[in-house]
């Protein structure tokens, strides 16, 4: 088990950037895949991007791919995601989740430990 707990989020203008943090609990915090959502108000939890349990493999979806950055460092037991050129539309609860599925998933069901999420405005 993994307890996560996130910050970072602040409010930011247009073309600014911004690094979220995501500190573990727990010693197996190198066993899980790792994942970034936001959830926009109105809208359905959107896949950010996920990172393999040793660090070495990153999976974006197109629409995140160029001005996101996820990593992580497991000596510290922390998930991180760099965020550059943010747009309005970015604005969201971020999330980082723990995946109990080894291997690179979107799913938000196969992902069995979250945070309480981190707020993120970027004001245009």
């Amino acid at each position: 088990q993994v307890q996560l707990v996130e910050s970072g989020g602040e409010l930011v203008q247009a073309g600014g950037s911004l690094r979220l943090s995501c500190a573990a609990s727990g010693r197996t915090f190198d066993t899980y895949f790792m994942g970034w959502f936001r959830q926009a108000p109105g809208k359905e939890r959107e896949f950010v991007a996920a990172i393999s349990d040793s660090g070495r493999r990153t999976y974006y979806p197109d629409s995140m791919k160029g001005r996101f950055t996820i990593s992580r460092d497991n000596a510290k037991n922390t998930l991180y995601l760099q965020m550059n050129s943010l747009k309005p539309e970015d604005t969201a609860v971020y999330y980082c989740a723990a995946s109990t599925f080894y291997g690179f998933t979107l799913k938000s069901n196969d992902y069995s430990y979250w945070g309480q999420g981190t707020q993120v405005t970027v004001s245009s």
